[in-house]
């Protein structure tokens, strides 16, 4: 309950003070009448208070605010549409119209988009942050509307560490036969299996039932997941390994995003960056301060040596972007 009621303390302050500084400026004419109104579907799969859920209603409050409602966003979290599948699915079949998800994901669909969640690539949210908006980060962003995606802003989900129900985690041969729950994502899956782990993936809005069941043994998400989806109660330990770094497309359908007006596709864009700008700040501030909330609810915090997790999960680059490597790392070394 402690925890509960510090991180909706922390997240009505943050509201309050993000929401005065969202653009006053309107672009609707209220002289006008009978103007057709839009309205965009937006699901996820976390709670409302993850940081993404947060960010979402930041961005619905300033494109309805700026467009006076001509365009309103209705916002589905906790899986209520489906799962991180499920909603990439739907938005491919034009069945819902946006949805923010891991890029790693979307690489089933796009094999470029993934390159942000490769194995230890980033040793600091800022490093992360220079790729996401670097032009190699940028390509992957364009490469999805290959399949009639557009990507308005990179959400961040922070970076993924490993928690156990019972075994601790220090060296890589501790990662042998783990039985782990992964999401739909080929770099997350192929990277468990480098480490010796036995990954399976499971939908996201089933598993803290999953794991209390005892279904895992394991799971890997970024803290400020662990923490708001409150998979602390079912977990006992927390391994520090930051193994993938978790970039959130959000992504609004092509065929919707072409139909806009100029005006409201910068209201859009707009507003999403805002609500990155935010997310980010969100999401570094709890990864920090969360560890502690962790430590007080029980959970035991291992910091394990990372060199041979790295070496031994190479592989994961050199099977799937041997042609990208040399540009990745570089842009990440300047």
């Amino acid at each position: 309950m402690k925890i509960k009621i510090c991180i909706i303390i922390s997240l009505i302050i943050l509201i309050l003070s993000c929401s005065k500084k969202m653009p006053e400026t309107t672009y609707y004419d209220k002289a006008k009448t009978n103007i057709k109104t839009t309205t965009i579907t937006l699901g996820f799969t976390t709670y409302m208070e993850d940081p993404r859920g947060i960010a979402s209603q930041l961005f619905k409050k300033n494109v309805e605010k700026r467009t006076g409602k001509r365009i309103c966003v209705d916002i589905y979290a906790r899986g209520t549409l489906g799962n991180d599948e499920e909603l990439i699915n739907k938005i491919l079949k034009k069945q819902i119209d946006m949805t923010i998800s891991s890029a790693g994901n979307f690489a089933i669909h796009e094999k470029m988009a993934g390159i942000s969640a490769l194995p230890f690539l980033f040793n600091s949210f800022e490093e992360a942050w220079a790729f996401m908006d670097s032009e190699v980060g940028l390509k992957a962003n364009d490469s999805l509307q290959n399949c009639g995606l557009k990507v308005l802003a990179n959400f961040d989900n922070g970076f993924r560490c490993i928690t156990t129900r019972e075994k601790e985690i220090k060296t890589v041969s501790d990662m042998k036969n783990l039985h782990i729950r992964t999401p739909p994502n080929y770099i997350i899956v192929e990277t468990m299996k480098a480490l010796g782990a036995i990954p399976e993936v499971y939908p996201f809005p089933q598993l803290k039932k999953a794991l209390k069941d005892g279904l895992f043994d394991s799971q890997e998400n970024p803290i400020p997941i662990i923490l708001n989806n409150e998979l602390y109660e079912v977990q006992k330990n927390l391994i520090i390994t930051n193994h993938s770094y978790d970039a959130m497309p959000l992504v609004i359908r092509m065929d919707l995003w072409n139909k806009l007006t100029t005006t409201d596709k910068t209201i859009l864009l707009e507003s999403a960056k805002k609500a990155q700008e935010f997310n980010r700040i969100l999401i570094k501030e709890q990864t920090e301060s969360y560890k502690e909330l962790l430590k007080s609810s029980g959970m035991k915090i291992t910091y394990p040596k990372l060199d041979d997790f790295k070496k031994t999960t190479e592989v994961v680059i050199e099977k799937y972007y041997p042609e990208l490597k040399e540009e990745i790392l570089s842009t990440i070394k300047n």
